[in-house]
This record gives structure tokens, C-alpha cells and sequence, in this order.
């Protein structure tokens, strides 16, 4: 039986790797790593406290995307720190403004073929170059980088069969778009997807990798295109075409499921508030008045979406009710738009330039007005991530959010003769490398000094579970939340990120702007939660935090896989109900106890919890043996080093 894309590099990574028949849990070599500045401080102190001299993976970027505002000295202070860390451990430092790290690894550094994991969650885009990319925890990213190996969650593995060509205007966005409307954002849990088909041809690498990072808005492990012909021509334009191997599914491999997606069929869409699955077409709200416009993002920051854009603009006028800010995904992109006079025709029409950054996606600056009606290219409009609570964000693709800039309003451009076919992948990229940092050679690493400022904080450690569990529900939330619910983000807090102690007053704001009070009154608590609890970004902060406010266990329906794996390396229990009704009997502030908690969780994967009122509530743990060893130990740090680790690493 032939091999998919997937098991064809699982095959030469895998430590226990079996033919086909569904994966349990796979521990996985590393090859790269990735992190950006808002996990990345949390990940290189986990790092440092793991003990080892240097990193051990073929290779290791640092980048500095997300907290580039520096009002004040936080943000500065932490790219302060990452890059002494990256500069003694072995690492590769890419500087605030050389672009975000999803855009800039795709052009600089993936490789088809290779395992990528890195502390955030849009890390698939790296699928689109034949990469298996991963999200993961900072304190994963910090294990691999030590040389420990990485551990995927079971999954199925998914065929997506793209067939036809899209349409003039119609573009990767609305692909992927389309494939959330049939799937929602549950739909890719425990899945991998993989793309094949004859429309794969018609799609060049950012197109690709603008829908295997909108993957994570599915819920899945990752998503995966072939590396081709077409590959090879983005690689060798890059200057890395030594990088290239050819990767492609047998004919004869099995797969889960196959999905098929017409890309003739497809139409402009739009995913409106508050969720990327709440899908329509935009001729269905065309006419929606609007404020603002947003184009950017590790989504649709691309050389050759911004091209599009310009061209759009060229010799238009932003409406004067909308304000228009463009965000290019790395400065080899703004380079090459000064260099080919796009970059005018995008300033002529009144758009506002911004750094290459990951700028208002994470919402550092550009929070539209109060009641504001915005347009973003971007991954996620999750309620309040804006900056604006009660604004409505609406994600669609950089063709659409351009024409409707000019229009003041959603606007279909099927009509239009825009010629896209002369946007093309170049024969050659720009390459300037300057603001990608070297790591010191180890012995120059014996000099350097890492430097720490005032608000690098320590992060929180969990004690080990006892016997008997005794502890208050501190907080009782519905279905499909998000880190941003949990820990949320914005020029606000995120020069936080180092400090927990500080960072903890934030917790579940958006959601209950008494919890984090309320917590600390329990000591010791429970979070009950819906289906699918700890959706969107990758962020470890979002179970760190909670750990320090006093959280040990939560109880859901059900998890997202990287939030779940961030709570049990940080010691915190992640139980769901064996009988989904039992989440309507548990309320705020209600005292359970769980006797016996390690023997029946060793012996029968469950918890069995007494409420005040003497019923019983039974609850299941689908983790792996290690897994609970490393929870019940209080996480994953105090698991290793109680482990051969240090033995076998500090060298």
C-alpha cells in the first residue's frame, strides 16, 4: 500500500512510527523551530531552565513580530532578551520590522520534506512549501529545540481533492473560506488535511500557504501541499533551490476521507462576526457600509497579494469614510513593492503603510471605532480581538477588502476586468538577509551575556497532585472558547507577556471581569467549559495564567489540541464529561471533590467528583500514560527533570 505525504515524512521522523492504519500518539525529530516575541520570552526562559548549552535541531529562528509598539520599555526589554538568548543557544534572530515569522520562514527557511514546530499556532503555513509544520507550546518548541522529540496528538489523515481553477477574483482566501463553511472550526480536529488534485497546479506557494494557515481556524493538526514543480520555481527564486526535493502522495495511498472542492465553482466569501466558519457569499451583504480596511497578516501579507492590491488601487481613491492600512508580510516584500513602483500606486490611493509586523491581526494598534464595520484580510475575528469590543469583523480576501476600500462598502468585483494572470511568482525574489541575526559559535557563546529586564518574570511551576482533590469551579464558560477569551491580546497587554503576575488581572476579562479576583480568593480551582475549549491561538499564557491564579483542573466537552497539550505541560488537568448533560449540574462556585484522584486516573483514565449536593460527576482523561505521569507530577518541567534528561542533554 502506497504512503501519503504525511507518513511519507512521518516515516523518517517518527521514533515509532507503523504503516498505515491510524496513528496514535507519534513522537516526532524536530528539524526547525520557530518562535515569535509574545511566546517566545516564556519559551527561552523554559529553555534556560531546561539546562542544556545549545540547541540541538538542524535549525532555530527567533522572531520579532507581534510586540513591536515600544511604548514604553517592555517590548523593548524582551527583544532585548530573546535575542541574547538566540545569540548564546544557537539561534537565528530575526529583527522587529524584517517581517512575520510565517511569511519570512516560508521565503527564508522551510523546507519541503522537514518537521517544523513553533509557538504559534498559524506555524502550518509552512504546508504550503511540502513542510510538515506544526503549533505547539512554548515549553514544547523549548523541548524540541533541547533535542527531545515532539508528540502529535492521533489523528486521521484527510484528502482534500482541489479540482478546476479559480476564477478571476476568486482566490486561495476563499478556498479555504469555503472549506471552513463545510467543515466549521471543529472540523478539523484530530485531522490532518493533505491537498491534492489537478487545481494544486494552479495555485502557487503563497497561495498554498494562505490555506494551510487558515488550517488552524479548522482545529486541525496541520494541513499540507505536494512540493512540485511549482515549489521548485518559489524555492529557486528565493536563491534555495538546493533546499527542493520532489514530495507527493502515492497513488495507491489510503486516506480517512476524501473532500472534494471545486475551485471553478467557488465565489468571493466573507466570514462574518464573530467566528471564521460563519461563511456567505459576499454578493449575499454587498452594500455593507464600512469604516475600516485592513490587508495584511501571515494570511495575505505576499508579494503577490500585495501586487493584486496595488493594482486594484492604481488610480482609485480610498472612499473617504474608510480608512485603508496595509501591512506587507516582510521587508523583502516591501522592498520589491518600492522597487516595482507598486508601493506608489498603494500610497497615492490614501492607504496608511504599516511596519511589516503582525500589527492589528494581533491587535497592536488599528482598533477600529466603536461600532466599527471592518474588513481584514486576516485569520481570525474572534469577539473583541480587535481592540473594539462591539466592532464587526469581517475576514475576506485581499482582492475583495481592496476594491471595497474604494467602493466605502462590501463590494463583489466579479464585474471588473482586473487581469491577475500577470501576477506571477518572480524569476527572481530580492534576498537581503541583514536583519536575520547569526548565533554566536559556541565558543564565542561562552561571552555572551544574556539580559534580562525588570518585567521578565519567573514562570509559574504546579506542585504535585495529592491523593484527594478538593477545589471551587472559579468559572463556568459555553462552547468554542478562545485563548483570546482566556488570555486575551492588544497593545495593552501583550508587553506583559513575561509577567504573569501582572498578566493574571486580564484573564477571562472579555468573558468575566471578576474571575481573576475571584481565583485568587478559591486558592485552588476548577474551570468548567463547552465544546471545544481553548480554540484559536497557540498561546501558552493561556494556561500559564491560569495555573497561576490557582487553576488545576478543567473540565469541557472538549478540547483544542494545543491548548490541551499546553495544559498538561504546565500541570494543569484537562478532564472532559462522560455524560455531556452533567455540564448543565455544575455551577460557579461550587465545591467538588475527587477522592482517589491518582489511583482511578492510573487504573480507569477517569476522575469521579462529588458536588455539594452528594451526586456524582464522572469524568474521562483520553491522555497517554506519560501524559498523566507528567500532570500529575505538576508539568512537564518537573516531569523531565525527574527524568534521564539531564543525564542525557546538558552536554
Amino acid at each position: 500500500m502506497g504512503l501519503t505525504i504525511t507518513e511519507k515524512i512521518l516515516k523518517e521522523h517518527a521514533l515509532n512510527f507503523t504503516e498505515y492504519g491510524g496513528f496514535k500518539s507519534l513522537k516526532v525529530k524536530v528539524d526547525q523551530t520557530l518562535t515569535q516575541d509574545a511566546t517566545g520570552t516564556m519559551a527561552y526562559l523554559q529553555f534556560e531552565a531546561l539546562g542544556v548549552k545549545r540547541v540541538k535541531t538542524k535549525l532555530s529562528v527567533a522572531y520579532v513580530d507581534h510586540n513591536t509598539l515600544q511604548a514604553g520599555f517592555m517590548n523593548a526589554d524582551d527583544h532585548r532578551y530573546i535575542k541574547t538568548v538566540a545569540k548564546k543557544y544557537g539561534i537565528y534572530y530575526s529583527k522587529p520590522g524584517n517581517g512575520i515569522c510565517h511569511q519570512v520562514h516560508l521565503e527564508r527557511f522551510s523546507v519541503p520534506g522537514e518537521v517544523l514546530i513553533g509557538s504559534d499556532s498559524h506555524t502550518p503555513t509552512s504546508g504550503g512549501i511540502g513542510m510538515l509544520s506544526f503549533g505547539a507550546g512554548g515549553f514544547d518548541v523549548a523541548c524540541a529545540m533541547a533535542g527531545l522529540p515532539y508528540e502529535i496528538s492521533p489523528f486521521k489523515i484527510v484528502k482534500i481533492n482541489l479540482k478546476g481553477e479559480l476564477k478571476p477574483f476568486v482566490s486561495a482566501k476563499d478556498v479555504i473560506l469555503k472549506i471552513l463553511q463545510m467543515l466549521t472550526v471543529k472540523g478539523g480536529v484530530g485531522r490532518i488535511f493533505e491537498y491534492s488534485g489537478e487545481g494544486v497546479r494552479s495555485l502557487s506557494v503563497p497561495e498554498r500557504a494562505t490555506i494551510t494557515n487558515m488550517g488552524a481556524e479548522l482545529g486541525a493538526t496541520t494541513s499540507i501541499f505536494p512540493s512540485d514543480e511549482i515549489t521548485r520555481e518559489f524555492l529557486a527564486a528565493q536563491g534555495r533551490e538546493k533546499d527542493w526535493k520532489p514530495l507527493a502522495a502515492d497513488e495507491d495511498a489510503k486516506y480517512y476521507e476524501t473532500i472534494e472542492v471545486d475551485l471553478s465553482s467557488l465565489e468571493p466569501l466573507v466570514a462574518c462576526p464573530h467566528s471564521p466558519d460563519n461563511v456567505k457569499t459576499v454578493k449575499e451583504l454587498e452594500g455593507l457600509k464600512i469604516n475600516q480596511v485592513c490587508i495584511g497578516s501571515c494570511t495575505n501579507s505576499s508579494l503577490t497579494d500585495m501586487m493584486k492590491v496595488s493594482y486594484i488601487l492604481r488610480g482609485n481613491k480610498v472612499y473617504e469614510d474608510v480608512d485603508l492600512v496595509i501591512s506587507p508580510g516582510s521587508r523583502q516584500v516591501l522592498t520589491m513593492l518600492s522597487r516595482n513602483g507598486f508601493l506608489s500606486d498603494i500610497i497615492d490611493a490614501g492607504a496608511r503603510v504599516l511596519e511589516c509586523a503582525c500589527g492589528p491581526c494581533i491587535g497592536m494598534g488599528q482598533s477600529p471605532k466603536s461600532e466599527g464595520v471592518c474588513l481584514r484580510t486576516f485569520n481570525r475575528n474572534f469577539y473583541g480581538r480587535s481592540g473594539t469590543k462591539d466592532a464587526s469583523i469581517y475576514l475576506v480576501s485581499p482582492e475583495v477588502a481592496a476594491f471595497s476600500a474604494i467602493k466605502g462598502e462590501l463590494s463583489c468585483p466579479l464585474e471588473k476586468d482586473f487581469n491577475f494572470t500577470i501576477f506571477k511568482t518572480p524569476e527572481k525574489f530580492v534576498v537581503n538577509d541583514n536583519m536575520i541575526c547569526p548565533p554566536a559559535t559556541e565558543e564565542e557563546a561562552e561571552s555572551v551575556v544574556v539580559e534580562k529586564g525588570p518585567n521578565i518574570k519567573s514562570f509559574p511551576v504546579a506542585e504535585e497532585f495529592e491523593e484527594s482533590f478538593k477545589a471551587k469551579v472559579a468559572i463556568k464558560v459555553e462552547d468554542n472558547i478562545t485563548t483570546d477569551h482566556i488570555m486575551p491580546a492588544g497593545a495593552k497587554i501583550l508587553p506583559y507577556r513575561s509577567n504573569i503576575p501582572f498578566l493574571s488581572q486580564f484573564c477571562f476579562e472579555v468573558v468575566d471581569p471578576n474571575f481573576s479576583k475571584r481565583a485568587k480568593e478559591f486558592k485552588r480551582s476548577i474551570i468548567v467549559a463547552g465544546i471545544n475549549y481553548g480554540q484559536g491561538s497557540s498561546r501558552e499564557h493561556a494556561a500559564l495564567v491560569p495555573l497561576y491564579l490557582g487553576v488545576r483542573i478543567v473540565i469541557a466537552k472538549s478540547f483544542a489540541r494545543i491548548h490541551k497539550a499546553n495544559l498538561v505541560n504546565a500541570g494543569i488537568l484537562p478532564l472532559t464529561f462522560e455524560e455531556e448533560k452533567d455540564y448543565e449540574k455544575l455551577k460557579e462556585g461550587e465545591e467538588l471533590l475527587a477522592e482517589n484522584l491518582k489511583e482511578t486516573l492510573n487504573k480507569e483514565r477517569k476522575v469521579i467528583f462529588k458536588t455539594e449536593n452528594n451526586s456524582k460527576i464522572i469524568t474521562n482523561c483520553d491522555l497517554e500514560k506519560e501524559q498523566i505521569e507528567i500532570v500529575l507530577k505538576g508539568g512537564l518541567l518537573n516531569h523531565i527533570k525527574k527524568s534521564e534528561f539531564n543525564k542525557l542533554s546538558k552536554n
